[in-house]
């Protein structure tokens, strides 16, 4: 037999568990109320109510079996309880009945699972219902017990109940679910660190390894030149091993600046101006068009990561564009609020088509499996602009190819001075 954890259970599950409970006392307690303690009560009309209920908590289990139950589902799911609880204490006794107070589970599940808003609707339909029951108490029950002071009292002590409930018991469950959101947010925080530390513990052994098998071919290049200072193949080696040594040299000069933790201020103006050089000398085939939306004279805050993350975006924009047979690419800078922003689009064939919809909305945020590469470079990258109060959104051009968001903040002068 199947353990049910209710730990794992969703919130519209958790309340079918419940429901499911309380309908079974329900209908115990009204057939020993009538055959084993000998009460007479409206057996048959509690009875169509409870089976009523039963036939509406089916059909809410088949409805929400493989569909998610948002906020408003709930709401309506607790107010059918109320209905269903009222209408039965309506038949039993109305105010009288000593289970009326069980219009607060109610309002105490919505305190746990519900928005404010939705947690004071819930509240107002119970104390709603009780006020029903109070006011259509028969006349001959209020003067003939003379307890009408006393039932008036017990209304005024559910108020209060209510009143408790919704804003205490309402508070401490949103503080917990913050504080739960907060653990959550650090855990993930955390093993973003240890995914980038990992990554660059592999980074740093490979530049390590390669770099004295580099060095052993810089000098037998250097013996071949001197041999064969015009052969072929002896010219065609040096710009490559040139770019290794210099792509080597500037690892090692940003592994330094990462550690030390080195931040400095850059003008847009320099950023778009390195971004744009970098671009040119490493890919000129790539046909570049700049569009700035308005000018932006101000400062924002940059580190050594920062331009290596804006041109692995450009590296996966020209690498979509070369599946594509393409080669222009689209850079628009604008200002949003204090935010910069760099929209940056190919033409190549969109976000792709072998990632489900899952993987493309963590994309980013975590390293996905991806054929071209493209998960762990929008991931670095992603890391980077975070690191700086930014982010990084991708998405599908209405047309074609891909379209790279990044939001950097711009620095106020109180936050320049500072730095």
């Amino acid at each position: 037999m199947p353990v049910v954890n209710y730990q794992n259970m969703t919130i519209i599950q958790r309340l079918f568990l419940l429901r499911t409970v309380a309908i079974i006392i329900q209908l115990l307690t009204v057939l020993i109320v009538y055959f084993v303690m000998s009460l007479q009560i409206a057996l048959l009309p509690l009875v169509v109510v409870i089976m009523v209920e039963i036939v509406f908590h089916t059909l809410s289990i088949l409805v929400f079996r493989k569909r998610n139950a948002g906020n408003l589902a709930i709401v309506f799911q607790l107010i059918a309880d109320v209905v269903f609880l009222t209408v039965l204490l309506s038949f039993s006794g109305g105010a009288t009945n000593a289970f009326v107070s069980l219009l607060l589970l109610p309002i105490v599940i919505a305190a746990v699972s519900l928005p404010a808003r939705y947690l004071l609707f819930i509240s107002l339909s119970a104390i709603t219902s009780y006020s029903f029951l109070l006011l259509t108490m028969p006349e001959h029950t209020m003067h003939q017990m003379d307890m009408s002071n006393h039932f008036i009292g017990m209304w005024a002590n559910f108020l209060l109940s209510v009143i408790v409930v919704t804003f205490v018991v309402g508070a401490m469950a949103r503080v917990i679910t913050n504080r739960e959101r907060a653990i959550a947010l650090q855990r993930e925080d955390q093993l973003k660190s240890e995914q980038l530390l990992a990554l660059g513990v592999a980074s740093a052994q490979v530049t390590h390894q390669v770099a004295t098998p580099l060095a052993n071919i810089q000098l037998l290049y250097e013996e071949l030149a001197e041999d064969y200072p015009e052969h072929e193949a002896v010219l065609a080696m040096a710009q490559p091993l040139n770019q290794c040594t210099d792509q080597l040299g500037y690892f090692r000069s940003l592994a330094t600046s990462i550690r030390e933790n080195k931040k400095a201020q850059l003008s847009v103006s320099e950023l778009l101006e390195q971004l744009v050089d970098q671009m040119h000398f490493h890919f000129p085939e790539q046909e570049l068009t700049l569009v700035q939306v308005c000018t932006i004279e101000a400062m924002i805050e940059s580190d050594a990561m920062l331009l290596p993350a804006l041109l692995n975006l450009v590296q996966n924009a020209i690498r979509a564009n070369e599946e594509n047979k393409q080669n222009k690419i689209i850079l628009t800078i604008s200002r949003e609020n204090n935010d910069l922003t760099l929209q940056l689009r190919d033409f190549g064939l969109g976000i792709e088509a072998s990632m489900n919809q899952a993987q493309r909305a963590v994309l980013g945020e975590e390293m996905v499996t991806s054929t071209s590469g493209l998960g762990m470079a929008v991931f670095l990258s992603n890391s980077t602009f975070h690191r700086l109060g930014g982010k990084l959104k991708l998405m599908n051009h209405a047309e074609r190819g891909c379209i790279a968001l990044v939001n950097l903040p711009l620095l106020t002068g109180k936050e320049q001075s500072e730095l």
